[in-house]
């Protein structure tokens, strides 16, 4: 438990330390962009190193269940987790869809976090998922404070074409591979 709360306090305050512009950008004019990204993505993927190795951890020490979800939870679960890998996808690809979801990133951690809250009644996951979830509110509000997006250009589909297949892609995967083997949960029959 204490791994995995660590590590969402490491990865939280990277990214919250993002948002901070005036601060974010003295480290930048101090150590150089370069060396800022470096040192940004090292904290940010130990932080999710911790926090996955921490929540294995807490869940092979028997979960707390809070509640048990009926299984149609689990199934919107699901469906709620196709939409956000497509979401996720809509991040890299320009195209109607990501022009939609103007984030589409935060909204697949808002859809995952949902998602998992529904179909998951243990602590550990209660806890990773409203720590996640409260995180991309507060990056999704702070990014209305600062200036507006540049508009994304939606000419043609093929990055909608993209972001599906890539979503599809990036959901078999997770279902099929990541969860099962990863996690230890499968997610969907054999």
């Amino acid at each position: 438990m204490i791994l995995m709360l660590a590590g969402l306090l490491v990865f939280i305050a990277a990214h919250g330390f993002t948002t901070q512009r005036g601060a974010r950008a003295a480290v930048i004019a101090r150590i150089g962009e370069g060396p800022y990204k470096l040192v940004y993505s090292a904290v940010s993927i130990a932080g999710l190193l911790m926090i996955g190795y921490g929540y294995g951890a807490w869940r092979a020490q028997g979960p707390v269940e809070l509640w048990h979800p009926p299984v149609w939870m689990r199934h919107l679960a699901l469906l709620l987790m196709l939409f956000a890998s497509i979401a996720l996808a809509a991040a890299y690809a320009p195209g109607r869809i990501k022009a939609a979801l103007k984030h589409p990133m935060l909204v697949a951690i808002k859809t995952w976090a949902l998602a998992h809250l529904l179909a998951n009644g243990d602590v550990a996951t209660i806890v990773l998922a409203l720590a996640v979830l409260a995180w991309a509110v507060y990056a999704r509000i702070s990014m209305k404070s600062r200036e507006p997006a540049a508009p994304v250009a939606t000419t043609g589909w093929v990055g909608d074409a993209a972001a599906l297949v890539g979503g599809l892609a990036i959901y078999v995967f997770l279902a099929y591979l990541f969860h099962p083997y990863v996690i230890g949960v499968p997610v969907l029959p054999a």
